[in-house]
Parts: structure tokens; sequence; C-alpha cells
């Protein structure tokens, strides 16, 4: 089983008390974001959890803790993008974060932290040079820290409201726009020595970008050094290549602030959410309904028993 932490939220920045108290305890509580009257038990055991799949902008309060994860397969997630407070409003300063990043793989090593450069925006000022240049800085920065970048670009799937289109002037890129991103990223990650793959974008391989999966079969494996069978996820979006997981966290509860957000509904519900959450409850926010059984989430080890080297 894999556990995703989080696509629906930013549990390392934001909720990590309550993830360690969960791992504590063994077991997280889960509502189901299409029916919020349907809950599950989900093990947290080490003996069921092959990977732990961490999304975050800012890992800084999980990293002196991760000690307490000695148990379990894990790697990160970081989106290091250079926009400035107007879209992501309310996470620290890009040069604390370029500082979390070296230090998370220093503690954990290059290959456990993945380097999202997502979602690509463009504008008058956020132009195709802009991104160019801003990408090589941090790939500069994070040279030797990270084995492989994801890039994807803003999209439907995003929900940017238009009050800030309108406001900000953002777009996405053109399919030329895309091209010269990619193939300009593209060297740029031969010359700092990683990788470049795409999340969910059309196709690339011409400008030398290679189709990527975020919750990603090989690279558990790698970590993990077992062999596994893992399905592919069919509850995400068409051109998804993510193994099957298990996500713990919730939407409307990301505290970021980032005006591209696809987890959020608004700022009012997100605040809402927030006063609801309780650090020793085993759901990340609100209550539990009270109900005799909590039924269990089906927990298997996708372990074949193969060694991996």
């Amino acid at each position: 089983m894999i556990i995703s932490a989080s696509r629906r939220t930013d549990i390392p920045a934001a909720y990590s008390e309550w993830f360690f108290n969960r791992i504590k305890e063994g077991f997280a509580v889960v509502r189901n974001p299409v029916n919020h009257r349907q809950i599950s038990r989900v093990s947290l055991s080490p003996d069921v959890v092959d990977c732990i799949v961490f999304w975050t902008k800012y890992p800084e309060p999980m990293i002196e803790r991760l000690g307490e994860l000695k148990d379990y397969n894990y790697y990160f997630q970081f989106t290091l993008t250079p926009y400035g407070a107007d879209i992501e409003s309310k996470i620290p300063p890009k040069s604390e974060r370029i500082s979390s990043f070296l230090k998370l793989a220093e503690r954990i090593g290059k290959e456990r932290v993945v380097w999202r450069y997502d979602p690509i925006i463009m504008s008058e000022e956020m132009d195709a040079e802009w991104h160019i240049k801003n990408f090589e800085e941090l790939a500069e920065a994070l040279a030797g820290k990270t084995e492989r970048c994801v890039i994807s670009f803003l999209d439907d799937y995003y929900r940017v409201p238009g009050e800030a289109l309108g406001r900000l002037g953002l777009r996405a890129p053109t399919k030329e726009e895309e091209k010269v991103l990619a193939r300009s990223f593209s060297e740029i990650a031969k010359r700092y020595g990683f990788e470049l793959r795409s999340c969910c974008e059309g196709d690339l391989e011409e400008e030398g970008v290679l189709h990527g999966s975020c919750i990603d079969a090989e690279l558990i494996q790698r970590i993990a050094g077992a062999g596994m069978e893992i399905p592919k996820d069919k509850n995400q979006r068409e051109n998804c290549l993510c193994a099957q997981s298990i996500d713990i966290g919730a939407y409307d509860t990301c505290p970021c602030g980032c005006v591209y957000c696809y987890a959020n509904h608004g700022e009012i519900l997100v605040k809402q959410n927030a006063a609801a959450h309780d650090a020793n409850s085993p759901i990340i926010c609100g209550s539990i309904p009270d109900i005799a059984k909590i039924p269990e989430k089906e927990a298997v080890s996708f372990i074949t028993g193969q060694i991996m080297f």
C-alpha cells in the first residue's frame, strides 16, 4: 500500500504534528472527498505501508522528526517555483524554501527529494525568457541535491479564479511556448545533472522531457529495495501515470494561499476547516460521525519478495 500525504493539502508544512500522531497510533481516518458522510480507517502500520509520498512547498516543520519514520520508506515531492507573494501568498520566501530543500536532501539523500516546478504560469512579465532564467537559477541552487525535476503547465485542472486571471494577467502557455520551455529546461537539467519529466502533459519527448508519474512505482521500488506489483491508479486524470495510493489528506485545508490551487474552493472555507483541526484527532479536519464501526480500507503490501539492487 502506498500512502499519499497529500495531493489534497500540504501535510508537512501545516499538519506535521497530526501526521506524527497518526504514525504513533498506527492509523488515520479519512473522509471520502465526494461523499463526506463516508469515512474509512486507513492502517499506517509499516507492515503494510510500502512507501509514503509527501507533497509539500515547505517541509521544515517535519525535517527534525524524520527519525520517527525509520521503519518506513518515503520520499518528498517538493514544489519550488519563483513566483511572488501575489501568486503564492502564505509560504516562506524563496531563499528559506531553497535552504529547506538543501537540508532535506542532505538528511535523506537526493534520490528521495523530487523537485517540482509546477504549474508553469505565463503573464506579460512571466514570459518564456523569465521562466528559463528563473528555472536555471533554481537548478543551479539545487544542483547535486535532486535527481529529478517534474514540470506541468497551467490548465483547466487548476482552479484559477477569473478575478485572479484578470487582476494578475495570468494565462496558460501556448503549445509553442510549452515546447520552447520544455526544450530549454531539458538542456538546463542536463547541465546540472538531473532528469526532467512531465506530469499529465502531452508528448514532449522530442524536447527531451519524459512522461513522469508523481506516485512513481519505479522510484518506490528503488527506495524500498524490493520488487512490487503496484497497480495503476484508476482515479486520476486520463494522462496520469501514477501508481495506486491512498490519500490521507482533505481538500479545502491547505493554508499556502496559492491562486492556482486545485485543492481549495475559497479562503473562508479553508479558515473554517483549519479552525476545526485537532492534531490529536484521527481525522485531519472536522469530527468523526458517531457510528458503531468505521470501515477499514483494504491494506495489503505490494512487495513480491524480490530483492532489488
